[in-house]
């Protein structure tokens, strides 16, 4: 009976990975056909890797995606962690507890209540200073730190719980300043946490499409809004070459987090 149940189990496992990952392995086998049909492989080729990187519009679609990412996962680690200390030092459980409940709001909400209520408070600012084309570069840079936060809180937090909180008293007794101690005790503890942050923010903030749909403006675009506007055309096989190449990143970089993850786990039992 065991036996059977571990065969269905099984079964319906491998299914599900199926109906998860047969998309992906579509896309993956059709970026390398050679020709136009997007249902028909007529023959192993990369000519659509080198017809992708040709298109002016891709690429700096791609730049200003990689410098978004960048620039706001930086930025949300350096706030995040700031914010991390700031609530693990507070001594008031319940205040605590509101303070993490008020920051998981954005990771909760609906993306398009996020990216709706953004538009409007930006749009509104607009007005206050008399500038009608509020919407751009530091708006999508500030919605992105917005929702990249929380993942960030979320993984130093438990780092910093795990900080003996003598170590700090024990580096000022021998003679460092606070600041110092920090920076020497505190924060190679929490690396991990904070490399995690890094990469999850980087994560989230390449691929989000619906708020940066409502957080952009005319002259600034994101690779997922580029892939969206050339789905209204014919779809060429062009893109299967760029949507493989954006999972080939992201599956690097989950399985980096993957292995901070685990390598931190193997710190701790030491």
């Amino acid at each position: 009976m065991k036996k059977k149940t571990s065969v269905t189990g099984r079964i319906c496992m491998a299914l599900v990975f199926l109906f998860l990952y047969a998309p992906l392995i579509y896309i993956l086998f059709f970026s390398f056909n050679d020709s136009n049909s997007t249902s028909l492989f007529a023959g192993f080729s990369v000519r659509w890797y080198k017809t992708l990187f040709t298109e002016e519009d891709i690429i700096v679609a791609l730049r200003n995606t990689l410098i978004l990412a960048v620039l706001s996962s930086v930025i949300a680690v350096v706030l995040g962690t700031a914010a991390s200390i700031g609530i693990d030092a507070c001594k008031k459980g319940w205040f605590r507890t509101g303070i993490m409940s008020v920051t998981n709001i954005p990771m909760m909400a609906p993306e398009i209540v996020t990216g709706i209520s953004m538009m409007l408070l930006f749009v509104f600012v607009g007005r206050l200073v008399n500038k009608s084309d509020v919407l751009g570069f530091p708006t999508l840079l500030i919605a992105h730190v917005t929702f990249n936060l929380p993942y960030v809180i979320l993984s130093v937090m438990p780092k910093l719980r795990q900080v003996d909180p003598h170590l700090p008293e024990a580096a000022e007794d021998l003679g460092m300043k606070p600041v110092r101690a920090f920076f020497k005790v505190v924060v190679p503890e929490i690396v991990p946490g904070i490399l995690t942050g890094l990469i999850m923010s980087f994560t989230m903030s390449f691929d989000d499409f619906i708020i940066s749909y409502f957080t952009s403006g005319p002259g600034f675009q994101t690779l997922p809004i580029a892939i969206y506007s050339m789905t209204k055309k014919r779809v060429k096989p062009d893109m299967y070459a760029l949507s493989a190449i954006m999972f080939v990143c992201i599956f690097i970089l989950l399985v980096v987090y993957n292995f901070v993850q685990a390598r931190s786990q193997r710190r701790e039992k030491k």
